[in-house]
């Protein structure tokens, strides 16, 4: 049985989605595994987001460990990354009792040093195709509508060290022209970004289709990257992503698998 760790904010319903999402799959057996633990860098009454979060948590029986970051900060009494070590040997210290295959970086806001990088294989979501735009989700999309692209996705990659994804576990692509997009795509003809986004913004139908079609199939990519792992159809070795023969991939494409979720559920 897989072993998880999850990292998690819980700043809202995104975070809450995603740990039921999986944990409801953990429990009905489609996924062989257990979440040892779920760590926040928030404490109970700091927000109310995070509290409905570890309310959450607490229904499900599961360990929570939480250390505030905000409370960090007030003691160092100084700028937060130069003392992003100290804060995370703080954390690990917390969970040295713990010992998980995996953990799983959901909706987790700070960056990870490198000593958390070292200790934990760590998942990490990102709202864009290996191949595709970088930054935020908005940023991604409006990236997608500027150079009339033709697909999007998400991908699961290992965090590293560096600031800058690590190798890619898994994606799902779709196509974001054609069908119901169609019509949309037509309507910002000719219009420039500047505009867009001045004008419409994130209510632009196109923006909310792409964000649409995405979001709805993200908690599926991270159960099926979890599931493919536990099943050993995919493997993290040596920071290396390699398949069930032993050879390095850049990245498990699971769009037939998202799919069928998708009809099915």
């Amino acid at each position: 049985m897989l072993q998880l760790g999850w990292f998690s904010t819980g700043r809202g319903p995104g975070s809450r989605g995603l740990l039921t999402f999986v944990q409801e799959r953990i429990l009905r057996g489609e996924i062989d595994a257990r979440i040892q633990f779920v760590f926040s860098n928030r404490e109970p009454g700091e927000h109310e987001g995070s509290d409905e979060f570890f309310k959450l948590v607490r229904g499900y029986g599961l360990p929570l460990v939480t250390h505030s970051s905000r409370r960090f900060r007030r003691t160092v009494g100084a700028d937060f990354a130069s003392h992003r070590s100290e804060y995370d040997q703080q954390v690990m210290e917390r969970l040295k009792g713990y010992k998980p295959d995996l953990c799983v970086l959901a909706g987790y806001m700070l960056i990870l040093g490198p000593e958390m990088c070292q200790r934990y294989t760590l998942l990490n979501l990102h709202p864009a195709l290996p191949w595709g735009p970088t930054g935020e989700w908005q940023d991604v999309i409006w990236e997608l509508i500027r150079t009339h692209a033709s697909e999007t996705g998400a991908m699961v990659h290992l965090a590293i060290e560096e600031v800058d994804r690590g190798p890619v576990l898994s994606y799902f692509s779709i196509p974001i022209q054609g069908g119901p997009f169609a019509p949309l795509w037509r309507e910002a003809q000719g219009v420039s970004i500047e505009e867009l986004k001045a004008t419409s913004g994130e209510e632009l139908p196109l923006f909310k289709l792409i964000r649409q079609e995405e979001y709805r199939r993200e908690p599926h990519l991270l159960a099926e990257s979890i599931k493919a792992v536990a099943r050993g159809v995919v493997r993290i070795q040596g920071g290396n992503v390699l398949d069930s023969k032993g050879n390095v991939i850049q990245g498990h494409c699971l769009n037939s698998e998202i799919e069928a979720a998708l009809k099915a559920s």
